[in-house]
């Protein structure tokens, strides 16, 4: 993620801003030049500040708070790439599925933000019925002693438990599960991990390869969840993988291995946007020093992105520590995790079945 500019004051932006606090321009995200726009009223249509020739209007679900982007005036489009995505959203009649529901999109829309940085094949349902990326926001029914829903993928459908939209219940599960970090977007971008499996890996050539890295995925899912829920991960998990959750599956190694890429790489975008160096005042500090002077999401090397990212997580966890919170990035990456992500960046890259 990166900064952006307002281009009528020169003020500092966020991706999901929606207003100048400066100069009280309203601003919309144009996803074809992946930028936030400050905008001109043009009667019930926009005329963007950075593409000024071109009348533009807001994805329909903006009427919801729960889009800030935008899609030509002249097409027949009413969503925005990112919400055509969307398969099942929930009843917004009741006010707590809809302010769940925009925290899940704010996400939603951040996670779209590095697909389409990394150029990655993105066909909806709409487009491609059989194979398409769709999302489904489901809400628990209001009988508690019912069935709940579950996070996960299968066949390009991702369901979203709404109720992961809500803070309280979040760390009660991270904490139930045993886990370093649970959050919205890494939600995300787990499971659409399970996704780009299927595109890249399955149906893109390179399934030796991945079972070289990450193992048979053929052994029985089900299977090695029980195993992984009653036993734990094995003695020496951390030694291999980047989460104990990673050590279930072949499927989840590859998943959990994806989303921590997508945090690395984003995260190191937003460093960069900042001008950050890591200048340890220590003796011996050579080791902990980095600038961040890359573009990680089109870096060549993943070398060059951990050779980043390692001094950055040590200077972010301090920080962390000495406000009393937990580590940014609790994650411990050896050998045999930066090789995996390595992997993965091949992949994405489109080197890997070379």
């Amino acid at each position: 993620m990166r900064l952006f500019e307002c281009q009528s004051c020169g003020s500092a932006l966020y991706f999901d801003n929606t207003r100048c606090e400066t100069c009280g321009h309203r601003l919309g995200y144009l996803p074809q030049q992946m930028t936030i726009s400050a905008l001109q009223p043009d009667g019930n249509l926009f005329r963007p500040l950075a593409s000024w020739d071109h009348p533009m209007r807001f994805c329909n679900n903006a009427a919801n708070l729960a889009c800030n982007w935008l899609v030509a005036a002249d097409g027949d489009a009413t969503q925005c790439p990112a919400c055509r995505h969307n398969r099942i959203i929930p009843d917004l009649t009741q006010p707590s599925n809809l302010h769940r529901w925009q925290r899940l999109e704010a996400a939603k829309h951040q996670l779209f933000y590095s697909l389409m940085r990394l150029n990655l094949p993105l066909n909806n349902r709409i487009d491609d019925p059989l194979h398409g990326l769709a999302f489904d926001f489901l809400a628990d029914r209001p009988d508690p002693t019912g069935p709940r829903v579950m996070t996960g993928h299968d066949n390009g459908i991702i369901t979203i438990a709404l109720i992961e939209a809500d803070d309280a219940e979040r760390e009660r599960r991270r904490t139930q599960m045993n886990e370093p970090y649970r959050s919205l977007l890494g939600h995300f971008r787990h499971e659409v991990g399970h996704y780009f499996w299927d595109v890249l890996i399955r149906d893109g050539g390179r399934l030796p390869q991945c079972r070289a890295m990450f193992g048979n995925e053929t052994q029985d899912y089900q299977a090695a969840l029980r195993t992984h829920y009653d036993n734990g991960p094995p003695p020496d998990w951390q030694r291999h993988y980047v989460s104990q959750y990673a050590s279930t599956h072949p499927w989840e190694d590859w998943a959990e291995t994806w989303a921590h890429y997508l945090h690395i790489i984003d995260t190191l975008e937003m460093a960069h946007a900042f001008g950050i160096s890591v200048q340890p005042r220590l003796l011996r500090g050579q080791a902990l020093s980095a600038s961040i002077d890359l573009d990680a999401y089109h870096t060549a090397s993943m070398t060059e992105i951990i050779s980043a990212w390692l001094p950055l997580t040590f200077a972010m966890n301090s920080l962390n520590r000495a406000m009393g919170n937990p580590d940014l990035y609790p994650f411990v990456l050896t050998p045999a995790v930066v090789a995996k992500l390595g992997f993965v960046h091949d992949v994405v890259h489109g080197r890997a079945a070379d």
